[in-house]
């Protein structure tokens, strides 16, 4: 009984802080595609930035830890930024055929540049010695890392949903997701709005690729094997919202973790099965508008 107790903990542990990084990486995509209506597949390429920069800045430029999570936040939201206003903008109103075959484009391009500096291999995190180590809490020693990820991707999480629901840019978003027209009535920049939108969103995508990076393996193929996770978690919690992505990239973290744990050799055949239903039961996801 002890036993079994201590490994549902292990994987709720765990399954938390794949979780919150999910999120972390997964929101922007949910609201830059309710709010913009764009579909791009390429997310994961700012998420595999973030952790390239991360690795690169620890190891190469001897940055500090903290420091290194500002610089991958930074640089990926500047170049996205960039790309928004060459490429992105000008397929805001084209078919999504256009828009996934913009992005698809994007992912292998990005692939080849990551394989060409970094080469195949998957990317060393060095930790401060600080985050090394065991935590003790309740009787029980954690990883000092995985309870970083969950505290410091809480913070994010509390201080994202403080600005979308708590400011005059956050209103300006939930009025452009809700009404885009009526919004442009009332006198909202929402060609602005998109920009600093869409670079937040990857922003937080090149800090959750950052943080992660000791979990999730950064490599030139991170785009590709990572992008349907981040698809399930904004179709399941539904386009547009930010609570839905937190609860189905909770589940998510969870579910994949304990199949790992208790069946690794069913992978992660559980999760699509669930997300089939699910999505069937509910096809607007967990919290999407129903039409």
């Amino acid at each position: 009984m002890e036993a079994l107790l201590s490994s549902l903990v292990s994987v709720a542990f765990h399954g938390v802080a794949y979780g919150m990084i999910l999120y972390v990486i997964s929101v922007g995509l949910s609201v830059t595609m309710g709010l913009m209506g764009f579909t791009n597949l390429a997310h994961g390429v700012f998420a595999m930035a973030g952790g390239y920069v991360l690795v690169t800045a620890l190891s190469k430029w001897d940055v500090p830890f903290p420091l290194a999570l500002v610089l991958a936040f930074v640089l990926v939201a500047l170049v996205s930024l960039v790309l928004e206003r060459l490429l992105y903008s000008r397929l805001y109103g084209a078919v999504e055929l256009e828009q996934v075959l913009l992005t698809i484009g994007l992912i292998f391009m990005s692939v080849a540049v990551a394989r060409l500096i970094f080469g195949t291999l998957q990317q060393p995190v060095v930790l401060p010695e600080y985050l090394k180590g065991q935590f003790s809490m309740l009787g029980r020693d954690f990883p000092a890392y995985r309870v970083f990820l969950i505290l410091f991707s809480g913070g994010i999480i509390a201080t994202l949903w403080f600005g979308v629901e708590r400011t005059i840019w956050g209103a300006k978003v939930r009025a452009a997701v809700d009404n885009r027209a009526m919004a442009q009535s009332i006198g909202i920049n929402t060609r602005r709005l998109f920009a600093i939108t869409f670079a937040v969103g990857s922003g937080l995508a090149g800090l959750g690729g950052a943080l992660g990076a000791e979990i999730v393996a950064i490599q030139p193929t991170y785009p590709f094997e990572q992008l349907v996770y981040f698809l399930i978690v904004v179709s399941v919690g539904g386009l547009g919202s930010l609570r839905g992505p937190f609860v189905a990239a909770l589940l998510i973290g969870i579910t994949d973790t304990a199949c790992k744990y208790w069946l690794p050799q069913f992978g992660a055949f559980f999760i699509y099965i669930a997300t089939i239903g699910l999505l069937l039961w509910r096809p607007a996801g967990l919290f999407g508008k129903r039409t």
